[in-house]
C-alpha cells in the first residue's frame, strides 16, 4: 500500500555467485572477522562469507559449489620475493632436487636425465636443494656427476656457493687451464693446472651464474609453456601472487615479454608485481633515469603490474651472501652514484627494494637515506624497503622506521643456515633475520623465498623455517618457541606481500570485496604437527574464482594446460618439487649406507665421531 507517496520496491534477490566454497574451516586473516565457515566469490572478488545458512542464498543454477570436507582454507599466499618472470623462463629445463631426500636418488634422476637429454642441450640442477637435506648429508662429487652423464653436459648449482660441472660441461662451458678466475671466483684446477669441474663464488655468484648463462635457452612458445607450467607449480601450493624481485640476467622489456603475453591473454594464474633492475654495471643511473620517463609504478592491472625498482639500483651497493665466506667489504665511496640512484626514484615518484644481507652494508644505505632526508625525500611516500637483512641491527630497524621504509625476510637460512651459525656463532643465526624485532617496532614485514636458484619456491618450507627456526636438514637455528606463531607466519606470506605492493585494500585477506584468492589446504596448517608443515600443498586454490589448481577430490576441477615441451624436459619426467613418498626406501638404504661410511671415517680419523660433514672434503678449498 502506498504510504505518502512512497511506493514498496520490488524485492531484490542477491545476485548469485560464480563460485562457493562450503564445509570449510576458513581462515579469514582479519580481525574483524577471523574465522568462517565457506566463501561465495562472484565476478573475481568475494561477495559472502558465512556458514551455509548464510551462502545458500547465493547459490544459483549456474554456481559451482565445492565442498571443502572440512579443509582449513586461507587467504591466496603471496611471495614477496620470488623470480618467478625468470623462474618461469627455464623451468622445464630444470632438474629440480627440491624435497628430493637421498643423493642416491638425486644422482638416478641426473642418470635417467641423461639418457633422455638431446645432443647439444644440458642438465642443469639450479636451486631449491642443499647437501643437508640429503640422508647421505653430503655433495655429489665431480666423479659422481662424469659417471652419471659421461657425454651430456651437466651444471649443479649449490646455493649462493658453488657449482659442479662434469667433464662435458667444462668442455661446453669452454673452460681451459688458461681460463683466467674472473673476480670474486674461483675455477678450481687441479695438479696439472686443469679446471675440476668446480666452481666457487669467492664470494661472488658472478661466476656461477654467467656459466650457467651459456646453456642454450628455449624458443619464444616454449618459454611461454615452460612459465604456464612454472605458474601452476606454484599455485599447487597455494600462492596466488608473487612479487618478482627482477635479478640478474633478466632484461627490461624482453624477458618480460613471456609473463606480458600470457597477461594480454588472460593466462596468467598468479598475480605478478614485477621490479626493474639495472643490469650493467656502469650503466645503472642511465637506465633508471630511460625507466622512469618511460613507465610508472602501478601500471598495468591486478595480474601484472610494475611496482618499483630493484633489487640492486647500482651493482656497487650491493653485498653478497655466500655465508661459507667473509662478509665482504663494499668498496669506498658507492654511496655518491647510490645518492644519485634514490634520489632520482624518489623525486620521480617510484618505491624500490635493496639485496642488503648485513647491517654494516644497511648502516652505509641508511645514511644516504637520511640525507636525502633533509631535502624532504625521506619518509616520502614512495614505498621501499630492504630485503634479506639477515645480520640488521635494533638500531638500524629503528631507522628504517623513522624513514618510512619496510622489510622482506626470506627462508634462505633453511639452506644456509648451518654455514651462517658455523661463521657467525649460534647466537647470531639465533636472530638471522630478527623477524620479531622487525614486528615488535611496527614495521611493514612480508615473507618469501628468494627461489629459484638458492631456496625452493615451495612457501610451506619458508612458513616452517619461520614458525621453527630449523633448517631443511632439522638443524635448529632458535630456542624453541622463539620464533613467530603460525597466524602471524601466516599473516606474513599473505597480507604482508599485499603491503609492500599497496594492495592490502584488495588481497591479503578474506573480507567481501577482496579478490577471490584463496587456497584449500591438504593439512591444516593451524593445527597439524610442525614436521608436517614443509609437506602441506593446495588441493584447490583459486584466483580471482578461477580454480587454477586441483588435485585429490577435486582433480576433474582442474584446467587444461597445454603439454610441456621439449618433450625431453625433467620436468616432463620428474615434476618440480618431490614429495617423497616414492622415495622412502632409497632414502633408508642411502641413510644406512650413510651411517656406514661415517663410522669408517671416524675410524679413520678423518671425521668427528658425532656427525657427518655436509660438504665432501674433496670440496673443500
Amino acid at each position: 500500500m502506498p504510504v505518502a507517496g512512497l511506493v514498496p520496491a520490488a524485492r531484490q534477490e542477491p545476485a548469485h555467485a560464480d563460485l562457493v566454497v562450503r564445509n570449510a574451516k576458513v581462515f579469514t586473516g582479519d580481525t574483524a572477522r577471523p574465522e568462517a565457515g565457506g566463501v561465495a566469490i562472484r565476478a573475481g572478488r568475494i561477495t559472502a562469507l558465512g556458514d551455509d545458512h548464510d551462502l545458500a542464498p547465493l547459490v544459483g543454477p549456474d554456481t559451482r559449489v565445492v565442498d571443502a570436507l572440512g579443509r582449513r582454507v586461507v587467504p591466496g599466499l603471496n611471495d614477496s620475493h620470488l623470480h618467478v618472470i625468470r623462474g618461469g623462463l627455464n623451468y622445464v629445463l630444470e632438474l629440480r632436487w627440491d624435497g628430493v631426500r637421498s643423493l642416491r636418488y638425486a644422482l638416478a634422476m641426473l642418470r635417467e636425465q641423461a639418457s633422455r637429454t638431446p645432443k647439444g642441450q644440458w642438465i642443469r640442477v639450479v636451486g631449491g636443494w642443499t647437501a643437508e637435506q640429503f640422508a647421505e648429508r653430503r655433495m655429489p662429487t665431480v666423479a659422481e656427476l662424469n659417471a652419471a652423464a659421461p657425454d651430456t653436459p651437466v651444471f649443479v648449482l649449490h646455493l649462493y656457493q658453488s657449482a659442479l660441472m662434469n667433464r662435458a660441461a667444462v668442455r661446453a662451458a669452454g673452460f681451459t687451464r688458461d681460463t683466467p678466475d674472473p673476480r670474486g671466483g674461483q675455477i678450481v684446477r687441479g695438479r696439472d693446472g686443469e679446471p675440476t669441474g668446480v666452481l666457487l663464488a669467492a664470494p661472488g655468484a658472478l661466476l656461477l651464474y654467467s656459466t650457467l648463462a651459456k646453456a642454450p635457452t628455449l624458443a619464444p612458445g616454449d618459454k611461454r609453456t615452460s612459465t604456464l607450467h612454472f605458474l601452476r607449480e606454484l599455485n599447487r601450493f597455494g600462492l596466488t601472487s608473487a612479487v618478482d624481485a627482477a635479478g640478474g640476467f633478466q632484461n627490461f622489456p624482453d624477458d618480460y615479454a613471456t609473463v606480458a603475453d600470457l597477461a594480454r591473454s588472460g593466462e596468467l594464474t598468479l598475480r605478478i608485481a614485477y621490479h626493474l633492475f639495472p643490469q650493467t654495471a656502469g650503466q645503472e643511473l642511465a637506465d633508471l633515469r630511460r625507466w622512469t620517463q618511460s613507465v610508472r609504478p602501478g601500471d598495468g592491472d591486478e595480474w601484472l603490474r610494475l611496482n618499483g625498482a630493484g633489487e640492486n639500483l647500482t651493482w656497487a651497493a650491493a653485498d653478497f651472501e655466500n655465508f661459507t665466506e667473509p662478509r665482504p667489504d663494499l668498496g669506498e665511496g658507492y654511496e655518491a652514484e647510490f645518492e644519485q640512484a634514490v634520489r632520482l626514484l624518489m623525486e620521480n615518484g617510484w618505491g624500490f627494494r635493496l639485496h642488503a644481507t648485513y647491517d654494516e652494508t644497511i648502516r652505509r644505505d641508511l645514511a644516504v637515506f637520511e640525507k636525502l632526508a633533509a631535502d624532504g625525500l625521506f619518509p616520502g611516500g614512495n614505498r621501499w624497503l630492504f630485503d634479506h637483512a639477515e645480520t640488521v641491527s635494533p638500531d638500524s630497524l629503528d631507522r628504517i622506521a623513522a624513514l618510512g621504509g619496510a622489510l622482506s625476510v626470506q627462508n634462505r637460512m633453511s639452506f644456509q643456515g648451518t654455514a651462517f651459525r658455523d661463521r657467525y656463532g649460534a647466537e647470531a643465526a639465533a636472530h638471522a633475520p630478527p623477524v620479531r624485532a622487525m614486528l615488535d617496532r611496527g614495521l611493514d614485514v612480508a615473507a618469501g623465498t628468494d627461489a629459484t636458484r638458492v631456496s625452493s619456491y615451495n612457501p610451506w618450507v619458508a612458513l616452517h623455517w619461520l614458525v621453527t627456526g630449523r633448517t631443511v636438514g632439522g638443524t635448529a637455528l632458535r630456542p624453541a618457541g622463539s620464533g613467530v606463531d603460525r597466524e602471524t607466519a601466516l599473516r606474513l606470506y599473505t597480507r604482508g606481500g599485499a603491503q609492500l605492493t599497496g594492495e592490502q585494500d584488495v588481497k591479503g585477506i578474506l573480507r567481501e570485496g577482496y579478490f577471490g584468492d584463496l587456497a584449500v589446504l591438504s593439512d591444516d596448517y593451524l593445527q597439524v604437527p610442525e614436521e608436517v608443515i614443509p609437506g602441506i600443498e593446495s588441493v584447490l586454490t583459486v584466483v580471482g574464482g578461477r580454480i587454477v589448481h586441483a588435485s585429490a577430490e577435486y582433480a576433474e576441477l582442474a584446467e587444461s594446460v597445454p603439454p610441456i615441451t621439449p618433450e625431453w624436459s625433467p620436468v616432463a619426467r620428474f615434476g618440480g618439487w618431490q614429495s617423497g613418498a616414492h622415495q622412502a626406501s632409497l632414502v633408508a638404504e642411502a641413510a644406512a649406507e650413510s651411517e656406514q661410511h661415517r663410522r669408517w671415517r671416524a675410524d679413520r680419523g678423518d671425521a668427528p665421531d658425532e656427525t657427518t660433514p655436509f660438504v665432501d672434503p674433496c670440496f673443500v678449498h
